[in-house]
């Protein structure tokens, strides 16, 4: 398949004109369904006109700045859709977040408005909010004036299914500031939408912080809508099409490739915010013929006593590979094309169009650049490195983000406006890459360099068990090479850190082989829900297991 970067489609290059464009062309059409709730292409465009004009009223506009912090739903969606109409910029927030970290990330974005929920599952953001920020006093009248996040004005809570919070006051909860709406006509919202082109900034989606402190991304309208519309062609995703996604709308898998790519397409998105049996109940009744998303956060479904019988063979392609048709399903994982997407890409920069099982010797290949991304695989020194030479991935191109918020351009790209994206890669005599992990994670052992994603999949391959791979300093060998390991749900089935380590041996050179691995339970993770690294290591650097 030939691609370009800008051909084809006639579709707008901005949300509030393509949600214009999809509501006409097809009004009844759901464009979410998420659980129970159900959200048309109509009702999005008419919900989110209504909040536009509450905004606007508020004294949001142009370049405000405006967080979300609702959970995958039609609240998220619509909140996005109406501050984007009116050339607002969202900050999507993550519903993980601390209240620390929420605190923190309002402040690092300058964020005006904050539109969230009051509760989800364990989490109370009125009480996480109002115990974090001093002068936030929700008895009080709007707007807020505190030292602490000095650009916030507003926060507006919305409480689930209709209920009452008493300690919302009226000046800062959802319905009040929807009563707004009438002081803005819907000829002010028109000129709103007009006032915005795609060069305009769109969204800032934060990284998750696993090796460092957040970044806000910056992606413009016209951009991040021009490289859906490539990857959409890429995937064969259009109207007829129905996708679930587990990713969060929070990160760009869930919020770009998910969300955005599903407005672009016309076609509709599932979602699940339920346990094991409501996420398989939609999953049935819904019909989806695409899935994508993190793998191994559907395993819970086929392990539920329902999966078996459950009818789920409308799903044609896809990632999630435990949920898929078996007949759909790789042979072996590492023979399908897996992809790379960063948030500072817009989502997906590595892929490929073949969803069928590779040879041999593609066995791990993450595709090639997606049309749009020129990619170059530099050694420390900034070399071109030779084929099979492993080295860090530069991308350039309209695609890639406008820059981080607070920093210089020339923070983010080189002179030659390369973005150096820290992950490591390797390109065969065919073109197609191979990562290798990120290159502050990279094992140096005895002088030589390991990758740990290498001997996860060899893990995997061997014992089709879930490993997380680090180097753990070593006063003789620099670092060792260490593994922390997820036991089986089965507890007949323990793990014989022999057995494994012996078939290791036979699959990887010898100072790959961990020499040192901990069987858990559980993998700690972040707040974000990566892996927490520092946790990992120090447990490995208490009692262990010598191999």
């Amino acid at each position: 398949m030939t691609l370009t970067a800008c051909e084809g489609d006639a579709a707008s290059h901005t949300v509030g004109s393509l949600l214009y464009e999809q509501a006409s062309a097809r009004p009844d059409k759901d464009l979410l369904v998420v659980d129970d709730a159900r959200l048309s292409f109509a009702e999005a465009e008419r919900r989110s006109a209504l909040l536009a004009r509450a905004l606007l009223a508020a004294g949001a506009g142009w370049g405000t700045r405006v967080g979300i912090l609702y959970p995958n739903g039609p609240e998220f969606v619509v909140s996005w859709l109406a501050a984007a109409r009116i050339g607002a910029v969202t900050v999507p927030l993550s519903t993980l977040s601390t209240r620390a970290e929420l605190v923190s990330l309002l402040r690092g974005v300058d964020a005006s408005f904050l539109l969230a929920t009051a509760t989800y599952r364990s989490h109370d953001y009125v009480d996480d909010l109002t115990t974090s920020i001093e002068d936030l006093d929700l008895s009080a009248p709007a707007p807020l004036f505190s030292p602490e996040l000095p650009s916030l004005r507003r926060i507006i809570f919305r409480v689930e299914d209709g209920a009452e919070d008493a300690r919302i006051g009226n000046a800062w909860s959802s319905e009040a500031l929807l009563r707004h709406d009438e002081a803005v006509g819907p000829d002010i919202l028109a000129a709103a939408e007009r006032s915005v082109s795609p060069s305009d900034d769109m969204v800032i989606v934060h990284t998750s912080g696993s090796t460092s402190q957040p970044k806000g991304v910056i992606h413009t309208h016209g951009a991040l809508i021009r490289h859906l519309e490539v990857l959409n062609r890429l995937r064969r995703y259009d109207s007829e099409e129905i996708l679930f996604s587990n990713s969060p709308f929070f990160w760009i898998g869930g919020f770009a490739y998910g969300l955005l790519g599903t407005l672009v397409a016309g076609g509709t998105l599932l979602c699940s915010n339920a346990p094991s049996p409501g996420a398989l109940d939609l999953l049935e009744r819904e019909r989806p013929t695409m899935v994508n998303g993190f793998a191994a956060s559907v395993t819970q479904l086929a392990q539920d006593p329902t999966f078996p019988a459950r009818d789920l063979s409308s799903i044609r392609r896809g990632n999630l590979y435990p949920i898929m048709p078996p007949e759909t399903r790789p042979s072996d994982p590492e023979l399908r094309h897996n992809m790379l997407g960063i948030t500072e890409a817009g989502s997906v920069c590595l892929a490929s169009d073949d969803e069928a099982d590779q040879p041999e010797r593609r066995r791990g290949s993450f595709g090639r650049p997606v049309p749009g991304f020129e990619a170059s695989v530099r050694t420390p020194s900034g070399e071109p490195c030779e084929r099979d030479q492993i080295g860090e991935l530069y991308l350039r191109g309209p695609f890639v983000m406008e820059g981080y918020v607070g920093r210089e351009r020339c923070e983010c790209f080189d002179a030659e406006n390369w973005y150096h994206t820290g992950d490591l890669v390797s390109v065969d005599e065919e073109g197609f890459f191979y990562f290798h992990g990120r290159a502050d994670d990279m094992i140096k052992t005895s002088g030589a360099n390991v990758s740990p994603r290498e001997v996860e999949a060899a893990i995997a391959e061997v014992a089709g068990l879930n490993a997380f791979v680090v180097g753990v300093d070593d006063p003789n060998r620099d670092q060792i090479v260490a593994a922390v390991i997820r036991a089986p749900d089965d507890p007949s089935s323990g793990v014989d850190v022999e057995v494994l380590t012996s078939h290791l041996r036979a699959r990887l050179s010898s100072y790959k082989v961990p020499s040192r691995i901990l069987v858990v339970t559980e993998i700690p993770t972040m707040s974000s829900g990566k892996i927490d690294q520092r946790a990992i290591q120090a447990m490995l650097s208490g009692p262990e297991v010598e191999t």
